[in-house]
């Protein structure tokens, strides 16, 4: 039977690390290319996880209820990490998951047995009021909620804002454009993203000029083409764009490529997310390093304490961003 010395021989990584990376630990910091070499190389060599034998029943079931579709989830990884971040954790501590996408038909009635539920994504007031009816402790990722009756993580979009824009300025930018997405709660009001406000008060602020160069439409690569092509018919660019997803900025870099724009000669682009696609576009893309993963991770782990605890009360968690910085900025004042 391959050992974890046999794995470590054959990709040339610690033994330690190769543990670490098996037994998916937060905290190991590695890059995807690296995970993914150890992963391919206890598939080939027959690697088997140890299993402890004292291992009892299941003790807890959590639901993972996302608000998008499963071909969204395809589309954007970011989701995808979060949720299996979720997935390691409860591997990790025997939980049971059960799964539902909200764009299932009767999708609260799969999440009935639930102990407890993580909810991905952005929820209306009449989806909460119906996931509080199935259970009590409830956790939501990537959606601020002014209730201090269910527990919330997000990112730390004003640091991971400033950060960006700090970086743009610093390179000598004062014409900063911003290609955002809308996001809807019950199918009609918009999710005020924090982002554009960040973006904004951050600009004026610092006196750099964006007032012409804001545009919304969706988190997605065509829209961040579509907004693209409408800033360049106004035939007057920033120096820089801002992307609020990678998806987005991907597009851009797109139609900028299509139309004989250079990145970053003619203009420098930021992503936010920093997905593994943001380091293969033509440049490689500066963005935002969200901690997606660890957000799933952190949240099965909160909501594993809260079935736990008798009294715990519900937390409010931020995490923070850090910048990646690729080649597609331009210093201008070299």
């Amino acid at each position: 039977m391959a050992t974890l010395k046999d794995i470590s021989q054959k990709t040339g990584i610690s033994s330690g690390a190769v543990s670490r990376i098996l037994n998916n630990d937060p905290f190991l910091s590695v890059t995807d290319e690296t995970r993914q070499k150890v992963i391919d190389a206890a598939r080939e060599l027959g690697y088997k996880r140890k299993i402890k034998t004292s291992m009892q029943k299941n003790a807890f079931t959590i639901g993972i209820v996302q608000w998008f579709s499963m071909q969204q989830e395809i589309e954007d990884s970011y989701y995808l990490y979060i949720r299996h971040g979720i997935e390691d954790f409860c591997i990790k501590n025997n939980i049971n998951v059960i799964r539902a996408f909200k764009t299932d038909y009767s999708y609260s009635d799969s999440l009935r047995d639930a102990d407890a539920l993580i909810c991905i994504g952005k929820f209306g007031t009449r989806d909460i009021a119906s996931l509080k009816k199935i259970c009590k402790k409830i956790l939501f990722i990537d959606m601020d909620i002014n209730d201090d009756t269910v527990s919330t993580i997000n990112l730390d979009y004003k640091n991971a804002m400033f950060q960006a824009l700090d970086y743009l300025v610093q390179n000598g930018h004062q014409s900063i454009g911003f290609l955002g997405g809308k996001e809807y709660l019950d199918g009609h009001v918009l999710y005020q993203d924090k982002r554009k406000d960040y973006f904004e008060e951050y600009c004026r602020m610092n006196h750099v000029s964006y007032q012409d160069y804001v545009l919304l439409d969706r988190f997605s690569t065509k829209s961040g083409y579509d907004m693209m092509l409408a800033l360049i018919r106004k035939k007057k660019l920033p120096t820089a764009l801002f992307a609020a997803s990678d998806p987005i900025a991907i597009g851009a870099l797109s139609a900028l490529s299509d139309r004989g724009y250079s990145v970053p000669q003619d203009i420098s682009i930021i992503g936010f997310d920093d997905t593994d696609a943001a380091g293969y576009t033509n440049p490689p893309l500066t963005t935002i390093h969200t901690p997606s993963y660890h957000m799933g991770y952190y949240g099965a782990g909160i909501i594993y304490h809260l079935l736990n605890g008798k009294n715990s009360p519900p937390v409010k968690i931020k995490l923070p961003c850090s910048l990646t910085v690729r080649s597609s900025v331009r210093n201008l004042t070299q």
